[in-house]
């Protein structure tokens, strides 16, 4: 197990190991940007774009996306930053910035359950559809009264399978394939250079993230969640600032 330290006093924030010893693991949406309306409305803040190419230089490389989102969707909002990601809960794998995605598996979603969940979302205004490689997102953050309408509809299009299974997300549910998640993503990252042998540290904001917080603790590092240990995404990323300019 790795020892988790020499570590950033914590005076400075939650406890982080120093840069010479970190591999950062984080996820995208409510922690290194906001909630926007829409997922495709989100924005980086000014000049943070500046932090994360700091942030990686600093630890070796060591910086990963760990996301829900397509691997694809984060280049488009993080251009020129060149990272690993784990795309969809780590069910695609990017282990460096100029290598392919490795799928884990070519299970595809039934197409019948992405014309029902156009249809559902076309009934209730507020609403919207994410698509994904192998599952799909229902939100309703625009109408909060449809949330169990939605798990309900669900539901019935799951029932008497195994292959995929629905996730609570904020103001969204989500079908994905089953065993896929964040823990297994930061675990596979962590098998390989420039992230092994160093000292993981994740942070997420939502319930999907509290496997990348567990596995990141059971490897002997730090796993940290919004808002229990930040009390705001704002918070964390003024903390990575200046993590960033100092560790």
């Amino acid at each position: 197990m790795t020892t988790p330290s020499p570590t950033v006093p914590e005076s400075t924030g939650p406890t982080a190991p120093t840069a010479d010893r970190a591999a950062f693991l984080l996820d995208f949406d409510g922690t290194l940007v906001d909630i926007a309306p829409t997922p495709a409305s989100v924005q980086l803040e000014p000049g943070f774009a500046d932090v994360l190419l700091r942030l990686r230089d600093r630890c070796g490389g060591a910086l990963a996306i760990v996301t829900g989102r397509p691997i694809e969707q984060i280049d488009h909002f993080l251009p020129g930053i060149p990272t690993a990601v784990a795309g969809e809960h780590g069910l695609t794998l990017r282990r460096y910035p100029d290598r392919a995605e490795e799928p884990v598996t070519g299970a595809k979603l039934p197409s019948d359950w992405r014309d029902r969940a156009e249809e559902l979302v076309g009934r209730f205004p507020g609403t919207a559809l994410e698509e994904k490689k192998a599952g799909l997102v229902l939100h309703y953050r625009g109408n909060p009264e449809v949330e169990e309408t939605f798990k309900s509809a669900i539901l019935s299009w799951l029932s008497g399978q195994d292959v995929f299974e629905i996730h609570p997300s904020k103001m969204a549910w989500e079908i994905r394939l089953a065993g896929i998640n964040k823990g297994n993503a930061v675990e596979a990252l962590m098998e390989q250079a420039p992230f092994a042998g160093r000292v993981p540290f994740f942070v997420g904001d939502d319930v999907t993230d509290m496997d990348g917080v567990r596995a990141a603790r059971e490897l002997g590092g730090f796993g940290y969640l919004i808002p229990d240990d930040f009390q705001t995404a704002q918070a964390f990323r003024a903390w990575l600032t200046h993590y960033a300019e100092t560790a």
